[in-house]
């Protein structure tokens, strides 16, 4: 698409005194987005010769100009809260044109019991929902929230502060970026299934001929992303603003004003690059004295503030975009498309055709990738992972193995592959994926828009199951490496609770994507997943030359009785057929026939299984 051209947006309003929430003033109109207007549009820019009816409002103070941004310090949007934070309950996307109203209402009722937190009960009331998707909506907003803290193990426990849970709602109104137009019909009309056989929507492109017809190339960016959800930030952040801002006394601007705890809650939404705090960034709090709190800022002061630095971010953006077009791409770029960060990502792989190339610490902020890879094997430890969180993209008929202690892990577009990932102390994704084997050891799991797939899980809370699903198969955790039982403790998931085979179901329609659920569609109950038949129940060998020694030396999640049994069965099995073997009295010539038939034999069924026999048969 056309990179988004930034502008600087200057603000001079006058707001009624004393009102209880004023609404704080609109940014002037931009380019079209994904998502309509939310509330009643903006007034536009006032001309340079007013009409003689027209009042003149009274100038708000303006604040320093907001330094050009730069590759070490761009305000960026929190990618956390707008990719695991949205959740597809249609009573927690307002209607347009009443979304702040409606907040502010919420506001005044969830705030009357004091003292500024939210439990579950009470938000379920405020929202007229049930009480399991309350839990489920404080627990995902704990999931995404910064810092390490997410809240007790407990379904149903949580309680989260006011300002937070205003954020989490607001952004339920997200739309995400749609991909970019084809410009050939015969790409348009290779998708999977192009009408959906289970429930007559526009399905996405199956990862199979998503490779097949380069489809990839019209898939939004990590670049176009985030400049999208900059935008409606942009867009919104006076409505954001004026749902946590505090009326006091004073005429104009000086009526609603922020305090430094309300402006540093905006660090849900909205990041420095290299980790810079929201308040100590701030010209108008920074360098606060810890023991004496800093004196509230008029909002209208820290509206103009954000609104420049998103318009430098974006300027920053579109100029790297344009510098990518031209090939003259700058090495300290941090903004990788996914279709290059392979390149960029150092792999160790058992496959002689893997690929090996160094880190450019330049292009991460905090996110890696494994994208691409075909009948490939790819381990990745700690040392090889930038930042907290994990991206396993359009990857096929392979085997790649995370054993790193994360916070967040997208698998997307994959099929025919198997994917381990160790620890996961935030939330697991895995959508648009087909016949893929995730065993995956986290507190959460989201699951959307996923055919024939098997998920062995070791889970604290309930897998959360969405969208446009067949033919899924949950199993408890079936794994270890040495380290496991560290990494489960440095991200806090707890071996002792597994909730595997409780998922939570929510609708098929997606509120947040316009494109493959259209407006207008009633929604229905998404397909649950069936559990594994025990008889089908094996133990996922990790190879042992992957990682060094450690503590761990069985699985750390109890296995269910029903899953012991048949373990216990087929050991006993093998067992016998182990013995038989050593009891034959064979000479030399024999052992090696009977050798090389075995082996043959093994060969035979991992290509019958469709697994990666590159990586068993190096090792025998």
């Amino acid at each position: 698409g056309e990179p988004i051209v930034p502008f600087t947006v200057s603000l001079h309003l006058s707001l009624p005194p004393r009102s209880p929430h004023p609404p704080l003033p609109r940014s002037p109109p931009r380019a079209a987005m994904a998502d309509e207007p939310l509330d009643a549009s903006p007034a536009p820019a006032a001309p340079a010769a007013a009409s003689d009816s027209a009042p003149s409002p009274v100038p708000a103070p303006t604040p320093a100009p907001a330094p050009a941004a730069t590759a070490s310090l761009v305000l960026r949007p929190r990618r956390e809260s707008f990719e695991h934070g949205l959740l597809p309950i249609p009573k927690l996307v307002f209607p347009e044109g009443t979304l702040t109203q409606t907040l502010a209402q919420l506001r005044a009722k969830l705030a009357a019991p004091g003292p500024g937190r939210v439990g579950a009960a009470a938000l379920a009331e405020a929202l007229q929902i049930p009480a399991d998707q309350a839990a489920l909506a404080l627990g995902t907003l704990a999931a995404v929230l910064p810092g390490d803290d997410d809240g007790p193990a407990a379904d149903g426990a949580w309680e989260a502060d006011l300002r937070d849970v205003l954020l989490f709602l607001y952004i339920q109104s997200y739309k995400r970026l749609v991909p970019r137009a084809h410009k050939d019909s015969p790409s348009v009309a290779d998708v999977w299934p192009s009408t959906s056989a289970f429930d007559g929507y526009l399905s996405a492109l199956s990862p199979i001929q998503l490779v097949r017809s380069n489809s990839r190339r019209f898939m939004p960016s990590q670049a176009d992303e985030e400049a999208h959800q900059l935008s409606y930030l942009q867009k919104h952040m006076a409505n954001v603003l004026t749902l946590l801002a505090d009326s006091v006394d004073g005429e104009g601007d000086e009526s609603m004003v922020l305090t430094m705890e309300t402006f540093e809650h905006l660090g849900f939404l909205l990041q420095f690059s290299e980790g810079t705090p929201l308040s100590q960034a701030a010209p108008f709090f920074a360098n606060s004295d810890p023991d004496m709190p800093a004196a509230p800022v008029p909002a209208t002061q820290v509206h103009d503030w954000i609104l420049q630095n998103i318009a430098s971010s974006l300027e920053y953006t579109a100029e790297k975009a344009i510098t990518k077009e031209n090939n003259q791409r700058s090495v300290s770029d941090p903004d990788v498309a996914m279709a290059d960060a392979v390149t960029n990502t150092r792999i160790q792989s058992s496959s002689s055709t893997g690929a090996s190339v160094q880190n450019n610490p330049g292009y991460y902020r905090n996110t890696s990738f494994v994208e691409g890879i075909s009948k490939t094997s790819v381990v990745k430890h700690g040392s090889d992972i930038k930042g907290h969180s994990i991206k396993v993209l359009n990857c096929h008929d392979s085997v790649i193995y995370i054993l790193a202690p994360l916070k967040y892990a997208t698998v997307y577009g994959c099929s025919d592959t198997t994917v381990v990932l160790g620890a996961i102390g935030k939330v697991v994704k895995v959508e648009h994926c087909e016949r893929v084997q995730i065993v995956a050891a986290s507190k959460r799991i989201c699951i959307a828009n996923c055919r024939e797939c098997i998920f062995y899980l070791g889970v604290n809370h309930q897998p959360l199951i969405v969208g446009d699903n067949h033919k899924l198969q949950v199993a408890p955790f079936n794994t270890y490496y040495p380290q496991l039982g560290e990494h489960l403790a440095q991200v806090g998931v707890d071996p002792n609770v597994n909730k595997w085979d409780q998922p939570f179901v929510l609708g098929v329609v997606d509120p947040h994507d316009s494109l493959s659920h259209p407006a207008g569609v009633s929604d229905v109950q998404a397909e649950s997943a069936t559990c594994l038949d025990p008889d089908l129940f094996t133990d996922f060998l990790i190879p042992s030359w992957f990682e060094a020694e450690g503590p761990t030396k069985y699985n750390p999640f109890t296995l269910p009785e029903v899953y012991w049994a048949s373990q216990r069965k087929k050991n006993a099995s093998l067992e016998d057929i182990q013995k038989n073997i050593r009891e034959l009295e064979l000479d030399d010539n024999r052992k090696k026939e009977l050798a090389c038939a075995l082996h043959a034999q093994f060969k035979d069924w991992l290509y019958a299984f469709d697994l990666t026999p590159s990586l068993f048969l190096e090792s025998m």
